[in-house]
């Protein structure tokens, strides 16, 4: 996601034409290794924020393997899936590309990723210097469908000038509580922060939830079946689990209670006025309505790092971690990226090669080095940590629960993510909406939902 955009799936539909076109070129390319040796791979990555690190990886890998050539194409995530799924029903695909574990269910169903697992084995690639669980996240039947590339985790991000406005010391955002029933001292702070036209704070009796100027906080909508930006993170916390297990687990909890009783936590933080009504929400983006100043406080992924704590940020942002839930304990999702081997390239092993540098610390240094995203080699998340603190950005609140005992849980894989995903994210915002009660609404979708593996 770094800014990998997957904040939210783009729910796009991923009906891929056809089984895999047994002739299939690959890589658009068509190219011949016997035309003097020279290949040219492929590679296409959604995030516009990589894309240096990543030629420089290309540069590298070039240099030590001077007839291997990477073309990278960069496409923003709204239209990467379209392109690639397109391209995959053509069997014009490209040799390798940026994988996402709410999508690739569907192409390894549909036999357009390679599996890698021979290779690996021959290679002797080790596993283990990846975050825990991330290498886990790419196996099914003991097929193997891509290494770890990077990880992300949640934290909040606040308008620390807004929060000294209101005289609420940092330190107290490194202790904030939450519970559904009055949302801790986090709902004590988004209060606060919330303004309206009067300058009248939320915990003022005479406050106007019909007049406000700024927002406490702003909530995710469009966020899929995983809630990762928001409810997802909080109804873990609440003691929630997705389904029955994960990877590839068959029979989702949508229906149960303690999800429920998050979703009406932020309902009624629309009710109180201190986060926006869903159907009068800006179309912009939450980075963009809290560098406008109209919104103090939110939770964002480390992909956004960038984008809140970078020159070109607007407003003077800091992090914190996510609040201790009911139990105790701090709850982020932890998600992780790979890169996939198209299964009709005629490049395997030059594939291959490619994907096994872009796994190495060979690239995942120089990633690290440019301090956008966390590279899945844990060595190399610490050196990420240490290029953002050279810029005088603390990160800690992201870095620390990959260190912290149950401090992070992984994101659902299974079949049927896209389909899932809208059925849920439609559901959701029906009751954010009023339009069904939370309850009925939540069990209508998880029985769509688990219909699908029956």
């Amino acid at each position: 996601m770094n800014t990998t955009k997957r904040a939210g799936l783009a729910l796009l539909s991923l009906a891929l034409a056809g089984a895999l076109t047994a002739c299939g070129s690959g890589g658009g390319q068509a190219q011949d290794a016997a035309a003097g040796g020279k290949v040219t791979i492929d590679y296409w990555l959604w995030d516009d924020n990589q894309l240096a690190s990543y030629q420089a990886c290309a540069a590298a890998f070039h240099a030590a393997n001077p007839n291997i050539t990477v073309k990278i194409t960069q496409t923003a995530w709204a239209q990467y899936w379209q392109s690639l799924t397109t391209q995959l029903a053509a069997g014009q695909a490209p040799d390798v590309w940026t994988d996402h574990g709410s999508y690739y269910p569907q192409f390894v169903g549909s036999g357009q990723i390679l599996d890698i697992q021979p290779f690996v084995d021959r290679d002797k690639v080790d596993l283990t210097q990846y975050q825990e669980g991330l290498a886990d996240l790419w196996v099914k039947d003991g097929k193997r469908f891509g290494l770890p590339k990077d990880w992300d985790t949640m934290a909040l991000v606040y308008n620390g000038t807004m929060l000294a406005e209101q005289k609420i010391k940092p330190e107290e955002m490194a202790n904030l509580t939450w519970n559904p029933t009055d949302g801790g001292t986090l709902q004590q702070v988004i209060a606060k922060l919330t303004v309206d036209e009067n300058g009248r704070d939320g915990l003022d009796p005479a406050f106007d939830k019909n007049r406000v100027k700024v927002y406490g906080f702003l909530p995710e909508w469009a966020d899929g079946s995983q809630g990762q930006n928001g409810w997802g993170d909080l109804a873990v916390a609440n003691g929630w689990t997705y389904l029955d297990k994960n990877p590839w687990g068959t029979r989702y909890r949508y229906d149960d209670p303690k999800l429920a009783q998050t979703i009406d936590w932020y309902r009624r933080l629309i009710d109180k006025g201190y986060a926006p009504k869903f159907d009068k929400q800006s179309t912009l983006g939450r980075d963009a309505v809290l560098n406008a100043g109209k919104g103090a406080m939110t939770f964002a992924g480390s992909w956004t790092i960038n984008s809140y704590l970078g020159p070109d940020a607007k407003q003077k942002f800091a992090l914190a971690p996510m609040p201790l839930g009911p139990a105790g304990v701090r709850k982020t999702a932890i998600n992780g990226l790979s890169d996939a081997i198209f299964a009709g390239t005629p490049h395997q092993e030059e594939a291959w090669k490619w994907v096994k540098f872009l796994g190495s610390a060979g690239c995942q240094d120089l990633v690290a080095g440019n301090a956008v995203v966390f590279p899945a080699i844990k060595a190399a998340g610490d050196k990420a940590a240490a290029a953002h603190q050279a810029k005088g950005r603390d990160v800690r609140a992201y870095l620390d629960p990959t260190k912290t005992a149950g401090g992070t849980f992984l994101l659902p894989i299974t079949d049927h993510g896209n389909e899932v995903s809208q059925i849920v994210q439609d559901a959701i915002q029906s009751i954010v909406l009023g339009q069904v009660g939370t309850a009925e609404g939540l069990k209508k979708a998880n029985d769509q939902v688990n219909a699908l593996f029956t």
